[in-house]
């Protein structure tokens, strides 16, 4: 049997400044200044701009100001810290990235799977191609962006992933689905769930109700941020995630599959 140390996470729920990476990055600075002692500090979904469809004036480098950003906080909080932003690569092409920092000053990455063809995202975004997986203090964690949240099968465990991370500019209008999916993404994947999600209104006029929220193997909540701003700490037990899949060993049973 494993031997999983206890994990401690910092969701980050604010408003975001429209289309202003400089303004939302010294705001972020601010609620770094507050935190202490924790392993992963999870932002929202293309946290320096809002969910914003001008990729081609938005865009940053793949080593742009907000990656070396990133970079630094993690090393100076020695701490994950996680979010989306908007990038543009060498061959052209614009993605929802999200960026997982680490302490040592390394990243990896992850592109938005699913595009919210409802917002015209896939007509500004390449979709990505691979899921990452991503090991911290032991703990196997998948990050993944919003929409992808609908989809059951891209959010699947073939790892017995011990996390699943949402970041999310989800709106106002569809909480309830987040607020139904989120658990039920724990339940079936055994495994802690976090949805990190922003507040206020977008520059379209668009209100986000936040409802960042963290969930345990069972779907049972254990952090709620309702529409409140700040940042909300727990501390993940290992012992008892572990415990609980040996006692109910349901990913045993379950169907095998791959994605192409």
């Amino acid at each position: 049997m494993r031997n999983l140390e206890d994990l401690n996470i910092a969701l980050v729920q604010t408003d975001l400044v429209w289309q202003n990476p400089e303004a939302n990055k010294a705001h972020f600075d601010k609620q770094f200044a507050q935190i202490t002692n924790t392993d992963i500090i999870v932002l929202p979904e293309m946290f320096t701009t809002g969910f914003s469809m001008d990729a081609e004036k938005l865009a940053e480098s793949e080593d742009g100001q907000t990656i070396q950003w990133l970079r630094q906080s993690a090393i100076q909080l020695q701490s994950v810290v996680t979010g989306s932003l908007i990038i543009r690569t060498n061959d052209n092409k614009y993605f929802n990235r999200l960026f997982w920092a680490r302490p040592d000053g390394t990243m990896v990455q992850y592109d938005k799977r699913h595009l919210f063809r409802m917002a015209n995202e896939h007509m500004h975004y390449s979709a990505g191609e691979y899921q990452l997986l991503v090991e911290h203090k032991g703990w196997k964690i998948r990050p993944l962006i919003c929409y992808d949240l609908r989809f059951p099968v891209w959010s699947r465990d073939p790892y017995n992933t011990d996390l699943l991370l949402y970041v999310a500019n989800w709106p106002s209008a569809r909480r309830q689905q987040w607020n139904r999916l989120l658990p039920a993404r724990a339940i079936e994947n055994l495994c802690y769930t976090a949805g990190v999600n922003r507040i206020g209104k977008d520059g379209k006029g668009y209100p986000y109700s936040g409802d960042s929220q963290l969930f345990d193997y069972l779907g049972e909540q254990l952090v709620t941020c309702e529409d409140k701003a700040g940042v909300f700490n727990y501390t993940l037990s290992g012992s008892k995630l572990l415990a609980f899949r040996e006692s109910f060993p349901a990913y045993q049973d379950a169907d095998m599959f791959e994605l192409k």
